[in-house]
């Protein structure tokens, strides 16, 4: 482990992924198994030039204790102290930075119905921090770092499990790189070349087909924008949202989507696993679906509110980007969702539209970004998936073929 760059990640993290102004403050959001690495982070930031660095711990064995034997009314209370924590920190300018490292199968003995109620809970108290990441009010990174439970779940039975999936992690990240600074430009420029292809297409619509029997045809908003790797926050500070990342994304017409849609990777949510699932659409909303496992979780996902029933965002990823090529299944969306095309259910992103930073919520809807209280992305790509992209003049251009990108 000694020979592992996990403090070139830490420093890695602060300058590029959050890229930490002088005088600000660091929020980690933090398992209590990834405290060593956490600290290090934290000893970055310091060094960097941070105000303050404030640790947000989580406890996962604790949450597990709380869904099986705490009373139900609990899940319906918000404690005011946590929101005021978030919303203050937010309004301060404070950059937040999530240790995403989650037990895939942590939850998977506690009453599904509980866990959605407990999730609603936060996402109704917590919207206003919320709503401040996904306009880039605030710079905020989600990255992660390997947990025993996790890692035995990518290797099963293997007494190096911790040491693999760093690895992995490192890797997808390019912290192993000599200079991962340099390297992690060049990603950004080839991000950069293909969403300013898309953007110059205007494209109305496009239609996905693959031997999983999705076909589905997707119309994008008038005005919508393709975003990819680094974003600005109104402030103009470059950050990265998420590391890795290697998708290319926008907002899809939340009245516009149509037909079907197969998973190819399973969807890991509120510490339970959905897989083997399918969704219809008509006009934009789901109106019927079916999983073969986690299909009570399934449901109450898409019965959160009516923004649940319908897309937020549309993402292109290759079937040959580097996590995809490691045949690794991470259980982690965070990895998977930057290995496989994917759309997330639930609310859009208001930057994916012209002006949409400046619009209220009426005015988003009128432009077809929807709104709900969850964004929960799930995978579609094939080696096979093929997309058509049409342009407001009719002319068809085929945008992946064999599940990779045409230009």
């Amino acid at each position: 482990m000694s020979a592992l760059p996990i403090m070139k990640y830490a420093e890695f993290v602060v300058k590029i992924g959050i890229n930490l102004q002088k005088g600000q403050t660091l929020v980690i959001t933090s398992p209590l198994e990834c405290a060593e690495f956490a600290r290090q982070m934290a000893k970055a930031a310091y060094l960097a030039g941070a105000w303050d660095v404030v640790m947000n711990w989580e406890d996962e064995k604790f949450t597990k204790i709380r869904f099986l034997y705490a009373p139900d009314e609990v899940f319906t209370d918000f404690p005011q102290w946590k929101k005021d924590f978030y919303i203050s920190y937010a309004r301060a300018g404070a950059g937040f930075v999530n240790i995403h490292a989650p037990d895939p199968e942590l939850l998977q003995d506690a009453d599904p119905q509980r866990i959605a109620l407990a999730q609603k809970t936060t996402s109704i108290h917590l919207r206003e921090y919320r709503e401040r990441t996904m306009n880039n009010q605030n710079a905020w990174c989600v990255i992660s770092a390997p947990t025993q439970a996790w890692a035995c779940k990518v290797f099963p039975g293997d007494a190096r499990a911790v040491e693999k999936l760093w690895r992995a992690i490192l890797r997808s990240v390019r912290a192993d790189q000599e200079n991962p600074v340099s390297t992690w430009e060049e990603h950004k420029k080839r991000l950069l070349y293909r969403v300013e292809l898309l953007n110059a297409y205007r494209f109305k619509s496009l239609s996905f087909r693959n031997s999983l029997g999705t076909d589905l045809v997707v119309e994008l908003p008038e005005g919508h924008i393709w975003q990819g790797g680094s974003e600005l926050t109104q402030d103009g500070v470059e950050f990265f949202p998420n590391m890795p990342t290697e998708e290319i994304f926008t907002v899809p017409h939340r009245n516009g989507v149509s037909g079907i849609v197969f998973n190819s990777r399973p969807l890991v949510y509120n510490g339970n696993i959905i897989d083997g699932f399918s969704l219809i659409l008509k006009d934009g909303r789901i109106v019927d679906y079916s999983a073969k496992v986690g299909a009570a979780h399934l449901q109450h996902l898409l019965e959160t509110d009516e923004g649940s029933r319908h897309f937020g965002e549309v993402a292109l990823v290759p079937y040959n980007s580097p996590i995809s090529q490691s045949n690794i299944l991470f259980y982690n969306m965070l990895f998977d969702e930057n290995a496989s095309c994917h759309f997330a259910i639930g609310k859009g992103y208001p930057g994916c539209l012209q002006n949409g930073g400046g619009m209220n919520q009426e005015e988003l809807n009128e432009k077809g970004c929807n709104d709900s209280l969850l964004h929960v992305d799930f995978m579609i790509g094939t080696e096979n998936l093929q997309i058509v992209g049409t342009t407001t003049d009719g002319k068809q251009i085929q945008v992946f073929k064999q599940g990779n990108f045409t230009f």
